[in-house]
């Protein structure tokens, strides 16, 4: 049985964009919920909160530098975020205890800011910050190469999957699938060699830190949610050097650590699906 998630609103007469999307339900595609569409004024709270979210990585561009701790980068991070009248959305979120992830080499994402890890030359480094403004959320991560030169294989890895973000980005277009995202990124990542991170995905944002859909960076066209004009979401690739499969700390219960001890990269913007295309909402 198909089950339904979109329907009329009651006493109003059928919009274009109703008619497309129950046209794609009646083919028992997955669609989205009314609740996934925001309205103006949330859209508009949201890039709001990108500004911000966009203004804290501009800092990190700026100040990070080899020799100092992750925990000196995330008090900044800390500082600038509430200076602009805003809240961390990491900090304590289901006990996460730091404003930001910052994530070192084989670190895929999730790695905790602590006082005894220091950037080192030649680090690849991704920041992965989100921003609570006036109750609407944004998202977004860059990666860093500390002291500003890497080994050839590392300064790939970072501009592939830099490569695999946009190409993401390019493929989402109003009433493409989730699954069109993924198929893109997947094809870029393995034809360079490189693998898709699984476990870990995109995801709807902007009421709240994580909504849906869920926005996997692997799969087949025309597979995964239905995205249409008004829906707001992340796009986040995470790709390995070597094999694809990831370790999950049991110490910290964050951290996501490569298999294979091999680097790992990651860029994050979120997004607006508009009715011509995507608007980035954070750069």
């Amino acid at each position: 049985m198909i089950r339904k998630f979109w329907s009329l609103k009651k006493g109003e007469p059928a919009t274009e964009m109703d008619r497309k999307i129950m046209a794609f339900q009646k083919q028992g595609y997955k669609v989205p919920s009314r609740k996934l569409i925001k309205t103006p004024e949330q859209i508009e709270g949201i890039r709001r909160s990108g500004v911000i979210n966009t203004g804290i990585l501009d800092m990190v561009t700026t100040e990070i530098k080899e020799g100092m701790t992750t925990a000196q980068l995330d008090k900044l991070i800390y500082d600038y975020t509430t200076d602009h009248g805003a809240i961390p959305a990491p900090l304590n979120y289901e006990g996460f205890p730091c404003s930001s992830c910052i994530s070192i080499n084989e670190v895929v994402c999730h790695g905790i800011p602590n006082d005894k890890t220091f950037l080192r030359p030649g680090d690849i480094v991704n920041v992965d910050v989100s921003t609570i403004l006036d109750g609407f959320f944004s998202d977004a991560s860059r990666m860093f190469i500390i002291g500003g030169e890497t080994t050839p294989e590392k300064q790939r890895l970072v501009d592939v999957t830099k490569e695999c973000l946009n190409i993401g980005i390019q493929t989402a277009k109003p009433y493409c699938f989730v699954g069109d995202i993924g198929f893109a990124i997947q094809c870029h990542a393995q034809k360079n060699g490189y693998s898709v991170v699984r476990e870990l995905c995109g995801h709807g944002v902007g009421n709240a830190f994580h909504e849906e859909p869920e926005v996997t960076h692997y799969g087949r066209p025309k597979t995964g949610m239905l995205l249409v004009p008004g829906m707001v979401f992340t796009i986040e690739p995470m790709i390995n050097m070597g094999k694809r499969e990831v370790h999950f700390s049991r110490e910290d219960g964050w951290t996501v650590t490569t298999r294979d001890g091999l680097p790992s990269a990651q860029w994050e913007h979120t997004l607006l699906m508009t009715e011509t295309g995507t608007e980035i909402l954070t750069y």
